[in-house]
């Protein structure tokens, strides 16, 4: 029986790891040149994909028909040919579909379109994540370092997971190399993990959030940093990230909203109400004027970040963060 697999994710070490194991898995002991037709580039058409997935194996059992740089097809029009196909696959054929964007500069990967979302479901295929999860990275980090044959202690696994942050793709190089210097089976700890670290890695937008909330100035710059260095995030990139937080309760604040599920309908959140909840609870702490006063020193920063105050970005930023984390601080008290 064949099998459908769309992997995706937007890390390209972490996609490119899961498609090379998954195919090599379905290769097993067989002849790659006979099992595996790949597509892949700028140029190739979804027809011939399909004429691919559609042929009967010769002499093996069955072919792996793999189609990458799939986000080139962006509509239901562009995808024909392979939800076609989806209706009716053929059973001798494994068809590995990687969402990614085509390797050339100014691409982009855009969401999975909701007709094939649909037509994957319908046939019962696989839907592969490849990047790593934004909360739980120590047990991430121990899963993949276990994937490489290694046996992270936890204090290491900590590290790890705090050294290089949302950098997933840097925990599989780390596992890669100490995987080389220590072997198959190695048992680590801090001082086997430590030197290879490098600088701290980004960090995800709500652990800079939840700084501030909490009135934690310390925390807050250090995440503030880390996601500008670590994280390579442009200074107008982070205060979008805090415009969204402090809009949220702008928005909350004299609307009514008694609970999670009101605050949730008044933002017109669907899914998790979780970030709802949050907003309601802080905007509470801060009060109408606290949140009236975070958002002026939003508005000055951002003066201030596209020229009115002759100040470097980091500094700018840096300045906004320690007051917004100081007024949670107070407010607190």
């Amino acid at each position: 029986m064949g099998s459908i697999r769309l992997i995706k994710g937007s890390d390209d070490v972490l996609r490119e790891e899961v498609v090379v194991t998954t195919v090599d898995r379905l290769v097993g002991d067989g002849d790659r040149g006979l099992l595996v037709d790949e597509h892949a580039g700028p140029d190739y058409e979804l027809a011939a994909v399909v004429d691919a997935a559609n042929t009967m194996p010769f002499l093996t059992d069955r072919r792996i028909v793999v189609a990458r740089h799939l986000a080139r097809f962006t509509n239901a029009d562009a995808l024909r040919p392979l939800l076609d196909h989806l209706a009716e696959p053929l059973d001798t054929t494994d068809l590995v579909l990687v969402w990614e964007r085509v390797p050339e500069p100014g691409s982009r990967l855009g969401a999975v379109p909701p007709t094939l979302s649909k037509a994957l479901k319908a046939v019962g295929a696989e839907i592969v994540e490849a990047d790593a999860p934004g909360k739980n990275r120590e047990a991430w980090v121990t899963a993949q370092l276990a994937g490489h044959g290694l046996k992270l202690d936890r204090p290491a696994a900590s590290l790890v997971a705090e050294r290089l942050g949302e950098n997933a793709g840097a925990v599989v190089e780390l596992a890669e190399r100490l995987a080389g210097i220590h072997g198959d089976g190695a048992r680590l700890d801090v001082d086997d993990v430590e030197p290879w670290l490098g600088e701290a890695g980004g960090v995800p937008p709500w652990e800079l959030t939840d700084a501030i909330d909490r009135g934690d100035p310390a925390t807050a710059l250090d995440r503030l940093q880390r996601m500008m260095r670590g994280g390579d995030r442009h200074a107008l990139q982070v205060m979008a990230t805090l415009h969204g937080h402090y809009a949220r309760m702008l928005r909350l604040d004299g609307s009514g909203a008694r609970g999670e599920k009101d605050a949730a309908a008044v933002l017109g959140l669907r899914g998790s109400t979780f970030p709802a909840r949050k907003a309601l609870e802080q905007g509470r702490r801060l009060g109408s004027s606290g949140i009236a006063r975070a958002t002026g020193l939003l508005a000055d920063a951002d003066l201030a970040l596209r020229g009115a105050q002759a100040w470097p970005d980091e500094l700018v930023m840096e300045v906004l963060v320690a007051r917004l984390a100081a007024a949670n601080r107070r407010r607190g008290r």
